[in-house]
């Protein structure tokens, strides 16, 4: 292409460049890129011109080149595959008539503001800089897997949707995977009708999809398996509809979905398994509309209330040193019930050790308690006969308190009835004072002899009484025991 070729516009975006000035047109930032199309010639560059451009010009002496075009219509097809543009590069409220091809493309900066694309093709692009695709209207795929951006990656705002496709041809909207990004993804008001795809993405810093809107009704909305990020991931108040799948994620910081609305009635509304991430934070969240997967997990915090959770979750293997807020065992444990897998002993062990980690050995007990109930439901009927009397009497020997009372009635009982029957004494002659509490606190204590035992003998059913009390005693002794040894070890 010859100079001369260029229309009064293009020479003007032609002689602005070399210097790097900008090229506006008059309606610029109006806010109406899509309505492009029908932009005339006072407004319109060619993208063959661009092209050239970008790849054969020169900065003008003392000057710094750069491409800087705003309210402006792109005719025909940018095709810079493999291209080196070691220019900046930057479209505000811009119309492309066709979708720009940029894969592989080298680039110092590029800036796509609020513009109207049909789709992007950037897949493995490289970029010395940020990348910026901010409030831009794409109703086809962006590709952007495999991208090298060394700073900021910028969507936020951005309407991204798909054309109409068959299902099996559907592909997501958004792809960011395998991408590796140098500083943030910065995505507050992102909105992706489609999936948006960012498996096996490394982040150096942090993520924010802040009121995010993700729509692909009974799929994957949000496909982050593997992705790695240096600090936080921030989804406040981010709507989903389908999936959220951070399987296999690395989040040191925090991952924050305070008053999110997650759905897929039909499944998995979030898949966090396999994860290590810092905090989890639920924090006012609507509650989870589809069944949550947590399995193998592990988090320093978990920031929830059960009316989050849904119906349906799967907790074997998590592993969480905290739980927020304080709440009691009984509301805790109710959760434990909805897990999928039925009665899973590793998780009343995981909220037993974040209550005992806080020196709350109470509440520990209880879900101690709670654990062997769930697991007698699984055992025969004479091993669940022989556990509700464990209950009954000591509570699986997490209720010392209880010991301790049915020692007193033993106590009482033998009391009264050795007190009318006296036993014959072994010796007569010999035998000390009879004492019917001492004699029977003689029998129930298994270690403490007080001679009252071995000096009478009772006979016939009194006997037999002796030997149940003297069982009971062992049982109940050793009960109380334990829960003073508990006591003194957490001191």
């Amino acid at each position: 292409m010859k100079i001369p070729d260029l229309t009064p516009f293009e020479r003007k975006v032609w002689d602005a460049f070399s210097r790097g000035r900008a090229v506006e047109s008059p309606d610029a930032g109006d806010g109406k890129a899509e309505e492009g199309r029908s932009w005339g010639p006072d407004r319109t560059v060619r993208a063959e011109v661009i092209r050239k451009l970008l790849l054969n010009s020169r900065p003008a002496e003392g000057e710094t080149a750069a491409l800087r075009l705003a309210g402006v219509r792109i005719s025909g097809q940018l095709k810079l595959r493999y291209a080196t543009v070691p220019h900046p590069v930057r479209f505000w409220g811009c119309y492309f008539e066709r979708a720009p091809i940029l894969y592989g493309m080298e680039v110092r900066q590029l800036n796509l503001t609020e513009c109207y694309l049909p789709t992007l093709d950037a897949a493995t692009i490289r970029v010395d800089g940020v990348l910026r695709i901010t409030g831009c209207r794409i109703p086809g795929e962006v590709r952007l897997g495999g991208a090298r951006i060394s700073g900021a990656f910028f969507i936020n705002d951005a309407w991204l949707g798909h054309e109409p496709y068959d299902d099996l041809e559907r592909k997501p909207t958004l792809q960011l995977n395998h991408a590796t990004i140098g500083d943030d993804v910065w995505g507050p008001g992102l909105r992706v009708d489609g999936q948006v795809r960012l498996a096996g993405a490394t982040i150096a810093r942090a993520i924010n999809l802040d009121d995010a809107r993700l729509s692909e009704p009974g799929r994957t909305a949000l496909d982050a398996e593997t992705l790695t990020i240096g600090s936080n991931l921030s989804a406040q108040r981010l709507r989903t509809d389908g999936m959220v799948n951070l399987r296999g994620a690395k989040i040191p910081g925090k991952l924050d979905l305070s008053e999110a609305h997650l759905s897929n009635p039909s499944g998995v509304a979030l898949q966090v398994n396999s994860c290590t991430i810092g905090e989890l934070s639920l924090h006012d969240a609507a509650p989870i509309d589809g069944s949550v997967d947590l399995r193998r997990s592990q988090f320093d915090m978990i920031d929830a209330t059960p009316e989050t959770w849904p119906a349906h979750v799967q907790l074997d293997g998590l592993t969480y040193s905290s739980l927020a807020p304080s709440l009691s065992a009984d509301q805790r444990l109710e959760l434990l019930e909805r897990d999928e897998d039925g009665y899973v002993p590793h998780a009343y062990e995981q909220l037993a050790a974040a209550y005992r980690r806080v020196g709350d050995d109470a509440r520990a007990r209880a879900v101690q308690l709670a654990k062997q109930r769930r697991h007698r439901t699984t055992l025969p009927w004479y091993a669940k006969l022989w556990g509700h009397v464990q209950d009954a009497t000591v509570g699986y020997g997490y209720r010392p308190t209880r010991a301790m009372a049915w020692l007193l009635a033993l106590l009482v009982l033998g009391s009264v009835v050795y007190g009318v029957h006296h036993p014959r004494p072994v010796e007569p002659g010999k035998a000390p004072d009879f004492d019917s509490a001492v004699y029977t606190l003689d029998l129930l204590l298994p270690i403490i002899d007080f001679g009252q035992e071995k000096a009478f003998l009772p006979h016939g059913a009194y006997q037999w009484f002796a030997y149940l009390l003297i069982a009971a005693g062992w049982i109940l002794a050793t009960t109380v025991v334990a829960g003073i040894t508990r006591s003194v070890s957490r001191q």
